[in-house]
């Protein structure tokens, strides 16, 4: 692995920081101010990023996340995990709401490519998905999930709860995890498409929230809902021997799409402090020994390099995807240190901007403030540290708790 951001995806990553700078930064406030009203700029900026992706082999976006056979080269390859962390870094150094709210950019995308047949992904080519696994009372344990899908002939009728879904509101379909046999523990856990819509689907709750206002984030009850079959992505088979294995490979290609985030929005508040601290008559002097500099300046130099590890373990855990190497240790380290490594970043700007940090003439509070969920959501900052745990010491989830 290459440290240095392969060449052909270059152009991308700058174009990328263009529409960050130019178009949602200066949107960012307003929707901040005006949670639940929906970013209509976006609509644009979303086309254009999908005739940019149907004439792309290296495509940006949550779609292009996946370790599907046959998406690697002969030799080492940099593909779509790493173009869409890349791509989701500078967008996230605009707003990381703002991300969150694009259209056919949800984590629901990511979850329709990395598990979904040949057949579904040309059938739900261009929608938009969010993604349905949080339950009331299962706290951060999707296996508990309680919502089930009983076959009925040609259609599976999903019954049960969920809360925290991301655009659930405004995306064309959620996808939802629920159990075809509550007796067979995480196995039978499977993943549903379910179209906006569609009868027994309510959208009951939409959130207020710390941060990502911009992104509405809703609460979804499911009562004899009709699913067509063919809507279970990938093996309608339980696996027994294989267990909930299927079914968490989608978490092995969004967290480092959600580490990407972190990695992004730490960025902006690194680069917006250092310009405030340079007009306040920091030098930032890299030759000096660390003793010899200001505790501002020493504070921000800590800070740089928590996040460059946390940057670099994001992008092995997406190359580790693009090359089909089990990553899911690598996916929980990076989603562990880019969330607690963003919020310490966000937080400590605020303090170094002193009065400037805390005040809406800056938008570093508000990067403190959407930096929050990224410890929190696909799977936390605890829950990631179980994972790797578990890993290290080769303990299954009832062995290692």
């Amino acid at each position: 692995m290459y440290l240095e951001t392969p060449k052909k995806f270059r152009t991308l990553q700058n174009q990328a920081r263009q529409v960050a700078e130019n178009y949602l930064r200066p949107i960012s406030r307003k929707y901040d101010k005006s949670e639940h009203a929906y970013p209509k700029e976006l609509d644009l900026l979303a086309a254009l990023l999908d005739g940019m992706n149907a004439g792309s082999p290296d495509a940006v976006g949550a779609s292009s996340a996946s370790k599907r056979k046959g998406a690697v080269e002969e030799g080492v390859k940099n593909g779509g995990n790493l173009s869409a962390c890349l791509g989701v870094m500078e967008m996230c150094w605009g707003d990381v709401g703002l991300l969150l709210a694009m259209p056919r950019q949800g984590l629901g995308n990511a979850a329709i490519a990395a598990v979904a047949n040949e057949e579904q992904l040309k059938r739900f080519s261009g929608t938009w998905a969010a993604m349905a696994i949080t339950e009331p009372g299962c706290g951060s344990d999707s296996a508990a999930i309680r919502t089930t899908a009983t076959r009925d002939g040609d259609h599976y009728v999903l019954n049960g709860e969920k809360i925290f879904v991301t655009s659930g509101a405004r995306a064309d379909a959620v996808v939802v995890w629920a159990t075809l046999d509550k007796s067979l523990g995480r196995a039978a856990i499977k993943s549903f498409v379910v179209e906006k819509g569609t009868p027994g689907m309510t959208v009951t709750r939409l959130e207020k929230k710390l941060g990502i206002k911009a992104s509405d984030t809703t609460s979804i009850s499911f009562s004899d809902c009709r699913v067509p079959a063919a809507n279970l992505l990938g093996n309608a088979e339980i696996d027994v021997q294989k267990g909930f294995a299927g079914v968490m490979e989608t978490f092995d290609n969004t967290r480092p799409l959600v580490a990407a985030m972190a990695v992004g929005v730490a960025k902006a508040s690194l680069d917006r402090t250092r310009e405030l601290l340079k007009k306040a008559g920091c030098r930032f002097d890299y030759r000096q020994p660390l003793l010899c500099a200001s505790h501002a300046e020493a504070t921000l130099y800590r800070l740089e390099a928590e996040w460059e590890a946390a940057r670099l373990l994001t992008l092995k855990a997406a190359w580790m995807a693009d090359n089909r190497l089990p990553n899911s240790k690598e996916a929980s380290i990076a989603k562990a240190k880019a969330g607690r490594v963003a919020n310490e970043v966000t937080l400590k700007c605020v303090e170094l901007a002193g009065a400037l940090g805390y005040a809406e003439e800056e938008l570093l509070e508000k990067w403190a403030r959407d930096s929050k969920i990224l410890d929190i959501f696909e799977g936390t900052q605890q829950i990631q540290l179980l994972i790797i745990a578990r890993r290290l010491l080769g303990k299954s989830s009832s062995q290692l708790k």
